[in-house]
């Protein structure tokens, strides 16, 4: 939380923790009612009540929670905070939202798709929109170094790996261990369709609003490329789901990748 990476010292004073990417999609959200999935310690939740919003935030650690809590206080920020895991939400909160919105290396850490689609169409409202801004699964076939390809693209099994330091501090002296899944685009799009969500927007963006992977370059302020390989990925995509009772279909998709 004290990482640079953060920049908890001008968040406090009032800096959104979110990219324009995220703050696209979402528009005006004054009066709305949010549940934002996977949090951290809160940084996004709080940036999105900044916005006028009323929102619930839901992370597995406690510490990230308890963080969270602090710096809500600190903030004078309209939210709340459930610690718990995200498939088990549902024994924690009884309520449904007009957004539900999730960012930046979540569904790594989720093993069943299904249940996430399932989770999100049952927290939101009729109409309700579902904000989703995601590291593209390409990246994640990369080796660490994006020489070479070392993971499959489908979600064919758990990957089990060992990390020194950490996204935000990689000089960190940690190791840990941790499993993982890549889920790929069908995956995702299909989990959404699935669980009476049609598909309103789709886009993919050709780099990073953060430097969190090796041998990157920034090549405007906040975009991020891995240097020998500049344009020739997506880096992130986008989804901006809708809940119905109608029959699900895809209303627009974006194939062109956006500087």
């Amino acid at each position: 939380m004290t990482s640079e990476f953060y920049n908890l010292q001008d968040f406090l004073k009032g800096e959104t923790s979110l990219n324009p990417i995220e703050l696209e999609l979402l528009g005006d959200i004054k009066g709305e009612t949010v549940l934002h999935l996977q949090c951290h310690f809160g940084q996004d939740t709080i940036s999105l009540s900044r916005l006028g919003a009323e929102v619930t935030g839901v992370d597995l650690s406690d510490k990230a929670i308890e963080s969270a809590v602090k710096i809500a206080r600190e903030t004078n920020a309209n939210t709340q905070f459930i610690c718990c895991d995200l498939y088990e939400l549902e024994n924690h909160l009884d309520k449904q939202f007009d957004i539900v919105f999730t960012s930046y290396g979540t569904i790594t850490w989720l093993p069943d798709l299904d249940k996430w689609g399932k989770l999100i169409s049952k927290f939101l409202k009729k109409n309700g929109k579902f904000i989703f801004v995601e590291f593209h699964p390409v990246v994640w076939m990369f080796d660490d170094n994006f020489e070479k390809i070392g993971y499959n693209y489908l979600n064919v099994a758990p990957i089990v790996e060992t990390e020194n330091g950490t996204y935000s501090d990689k000089d960190a002296e940690i190791s840990q261990s941790y499993v993982t899944w890549n889920h790929s685009l069908s995956e995702v799009i299909g989990s959404l369709l699935a669980s009476s969500m049609n598909i309103n927007d789709f886009q993919e963006y050709d780099y990073s609003p953060f430097n969190v992977f090796r041998n990157m370059l920034e090549f405007e302020p906040k975009k991020f490329r891995i240097k020998h390989l500049d344009n020739k990925i997506p880096m992130v995509y986008s989804i901006v789901a809708q809940k119905k009772t109608t029959t699900n279909t895809v209303h627009k998709i974006k194939g062109s990748m956006l500087n």
